[in-house]
């Protein structure tokens, strides 16, 4: 069995792919999160004392702990998820995106290199450094067409620009040095565990507490949107099959408008948890000014993934929607241990995400 090392496993896509990982015997995971807002140990509370997981808490940046770990366990792959990723956040902040996303990620790739040049032939060979990154490098699309990996990059928020300065860096990493590494960008993830002032689980919290649910501007903005599990298993084919200096885009098939996706919960509520007053989840939605530089829409051609690594999402949106909306229906106690001040955010609730 493989030991990895994943970075920001506590989080929301990261904690699913170290769940998966370690509970369907895929490998050992060494999980490496600073427990920094989104960061939650009880994402991951279904490993508590299971002999293939460590945690430990710490910084991408602190070159000292990565030498450490990278030494004491011995990993055959870095998967790298760690990251600043709400875009609301990097309006206001932009400095903690710059710090984590870009001088993060170098740190982690000098500490892999200097592990990797010190292996034998064989573990050289089957090292790999897999670079989780998002569709929102790409820019904006019109009306048609979708981003293949070879789209030029066109970030337009704080966030998007970090995430493209890491992507350049890790191919850099390859062109420069050799270091075997693997690039995936995604689309909109949903499913279970996101942080609460992302759009899905927002609504749902909102609507659930009587509050309005704010969308964006007209609400037209377009994402395809990606179930995690799906991106989850995606991540582990790349990982296993693919080509080292490729890049692969990973897309659900589910291109909808956030009002679309605003609706069809409110639905979903309407018939497995109905008001008590009986009226419709759908009249608690308000429109509220459009964030600065709102990417108008985006689409994810992921032909070459399927094509070339077999790999295709196993979820409709419907079915995907559907299943999320249960999970946390079912776990209103991990939500709220967010919303009841645990993890504070002055934006938390003020506008809708995607």
């Amino acid at each position: 069995m493989q030991t990895w090392l994943v970075t920001g496993g506590a989080g929301f896509i990261g904690g699913n792919f170290v769940r998966a990982a370690v509970q369907d015997g895929h490998a050992r995971v060494v999980t490496l999160d600073a427990l920094t807002y989104a960061g939650n140990r009880a994402t991951l509370a279904a490993l508590e004392g299971h002999s293939a997981h460590t945690f430990v808490q710490g910084d991408i940046r602190d070159r000292a702990l990565l030498d450490r770990l990278l030494t004491e366990h011995q990993p055959d792959a870095i998967v790298h998820f760690a990251a600043e990723s709400h875009v609301d956040r990097s309006i206001d902040g932009p400095g903690a995106f710059i710090e984590t996303n870009v001088l993060g990620t170098f740190q982690l790739l000098q500490a892999a290199l200097g592990y990797w040049r010190g292996k034998d032939d064989a573990a050289r060979e089957r090292f790999r450094f897999l670079h989780v990154s998002t569709d929102e490098v790409y820019g904006s699309l019109g009306d048609t067409g979708a981003f293949t990996e070879s789209t030029p990059y066109a970030p337009n928020s704080p966030y998007s620009a970090s995430k493209a300065g890491s992507d350049h860096l890790v191919r850099a990493w390859h062109h420069t040095y050799g270091l075997p590494v693997l690039t995936t960008n995604c689309s909109n993830n949903y499913g279970p565990y996101q942080f609460p002032e992302k759009l899905i689980p927002l609504i749902i919290a909102r609507a659930l507490s009587g509050a309005p649910l704010p969308v964006y501007g007209d609400g037209k903005n377009v994402r395809d949107w990606l179930y995690v599990g799906d991106h989850c298993a995606a991540i582990r084919t790349v990982l296993a099959r693919g080509v080292p200096g490729e890049v692969y885009n990973v897309g659900g098939d589910a291109e909808r408008q956030n009002i679309t996706v605003v609706h069809t919960i409110c639905a979903l509520l309407d018939a497995r948890r109905p008001r008590a007053d009986g009226k419709a989840y759908a009249e608690q939605i308000t429109f509220v000014a459009d964030r600065p530089g709102h990417d108008r829409r985006y689409a994810i051609d992921a032909s070459k993934l399927k094509r070339e690594l077999g790999w295709a999402p196993s979820h409709s949106f419907e079915d995907g929607m559907a299943a999320t909306v249960d999970w946390y229906l079912a776990n209103t106690a991990w939500t709220q241990a967010i919303l009841d001040g645990s993890y504070r955010t002055e934006r938390l609730g003020l506008g809708a995400s995607a």
